[in-house]
């Protein structure tokens, strides 16, 4: 099972049915089917017995559509999942006739209250409707592109280009020598929140999940990596990474820090990492368990992780 926020999606994506734009068509208008607004990326919840996502019907959605086409998201019990955006509505809460109980909320805080399962639907509805927001013209001619396959893919009429929702992969690894394990607080969110993390960056194009480990960490750290073990995967959404968390063997022990790129890295013992996880250690800060980042630092402080 992963242990992931984000990771877990129930939906058949449904390749073969979404090729069928009269059946999208008509599902669209089906009762049964659910949709799932969001707006300015939030996405809807009701919060009555505990948070749950917002589906709605057709019939609420049919005077604030605007133009804009739902996402198939896919199948769960034979029933369609769309996503719809709306943020175009200037109130939506008013403009969707919804009660309290029902709001809009960011996505990370609502995946940190929802299941597991529904979670890792918000994770595509996002990815997916941001997607659709920010690549709306074709970047082969300019010319605006239209969706297709229920939203699995832009075309374009001018050129017939074919445009599909990119993945960014990125390497998050934490490396250990021995007792210790490198940690690291990056410029940006990091530094103001004092928190230290596992490394992290993208992908080069070429490059194997082994050798991105070990340039980010010789780039950030300038540690020298051996060993490389693959722990699991986090879809990240924010707008559309695949997060690949990795355990690293360190083959070398001094620090060299790009500080354009992090504001500290440091060697943390076992037991100060082990305290920082409890919330019982002033002196580090680690994330949460919503980030993949968390259980690679648990795995390793509780012992998990084995180099041969």
């Amino acid at each position: 099972m992963n242990p992931h926020v984000f990771a877990g999606n129930p939906l058949d994506h449904g390749d073969v049915p979404r090729r069928d734009q009269r059946w999208l068509d008509e599902q669209a208008g089906n009762p049964r089917s659910r949709f799932l607004p969001l707006w300015q990326l939030n996405i809807l919840v009701q919060d009555d017995v505990g948070v749950r996502l917002g589906w709605l019907g057709p019939d609420a959605l049919a005077s604030c559509k605007n133009g804009v086409p739902p996402v198939f998201l896919g199948l769960l019990d034979g029933v369609a999942h769309f996503a719809i955006d709306v943020s175009a509505l200037d109130e939506p809460r008013a403009d969707l006739g919804l009660i309290d109980g029902w709001r809009f909320e960011d996505a990370r805080t609502a995946a940190a209250q929802l299941c597991g399962p529904e979670a890792g639907i918000v994770a595509q509805s996002r990815a997916q409707v941001d997607w659709h927001q920010r690549h709306q013209f074709c970047s082969v001619c300019s010319e605006r592109t239209a969706p297709g396959r229920g939203g699995i893919v832009r075309k374009c009429p001018a050129c017939k280009a074919e445009h599909f929702p990119r993945t960014d992969p990125v390497a998050i690894m934490l490396v250990a020598d021995g007792e210790r394990c490198l940690l690291g607080q990056s410029r940006g969110r990091l530094s103001r929140t004092g928190m230290y993390s596992a490394l992290a960056g993208f992908m080069n194009q070429g490059e194997s999940i082994e050798e991105a480990v070990r340039r980010e960490v010789k780039e950030e750290a300038g540690i020298e990596v051996g060993e490389v073990r693959y722990h699991s995967s986090q879809p990240w959404p924010f707008p559309s990474s695949l997060m690949i968390g990795c355990h690293g063997r360190a083959l070398s022990t001094d620090i060299h820090m790009d500080d354009e790129e992090m504001t500290d890295v440091r060697w943390f013992s076992r037991d100060a990492v082990l305290a920082a996880l409890r919330d019982d250690n002033p002196d580090l800060r680690v994330p949460a368990p919503i980030a993949i980042a968390y259980h690679l630092i648990k795995a390793w402080a509780e012992g998990r992780v084995e180099f041969a």
